[in-house]
């Protein structure tokens, strides 16, 4: 079975959404908060979590698909959490590193699961 061409590009219209609003929600965060820590990708990645944890949780079908896998696999990035917690350790902040790398991960799962949880 294959994907139909209409479902692909739907999720590709729904990700380039969603990583133009991670960009703006990142740069928003980040010029009130500062970037001494990296608190826009920290914001993007949690609500990110919580929002697919309520869609994941409230839809099915094409929706979520397109929704989750979409917009908010374009709107979160692991990768760039990774990226900042390396650069922090690169800059002899081995704490902060450690500190970000795995409360980013514990507080992205549980915001997930409280999405999961008030769907």
């Amino acid at each position: 079975m294959g994907v139909a061409p209409v479902t692909t590009l739907l999720i590709a219209l729904a990700g380039g959404l969603g990583s133009a609003a991670r960009f703006v929600v990142d740069a928003v965060v980040t010029r009130r908060l500062g970037s001494r820590l990296p608190w826009g990708v920290v914001v993007v990645n949690l609500t990110g979590s919580f929002a697919i944890g309520v869609v994941v949780g409230s839809t099915s079908g094409l929706t979520q698909t397109v929704v989750a896998t979409g917009f908010l696999g374009g709107y979160t990035t692991f990768s760039t959490a990774s990226l900042d917690s390396a650069r922090l350790a690169l800059r002899g902040r081995g704490g902060a590193a450690v500190a970000h790398a795995a409360g980013t991960a514990c507080a992205c799962v549980l915001a997930a699961a409280a999405g999961i949880a008030v769907a």
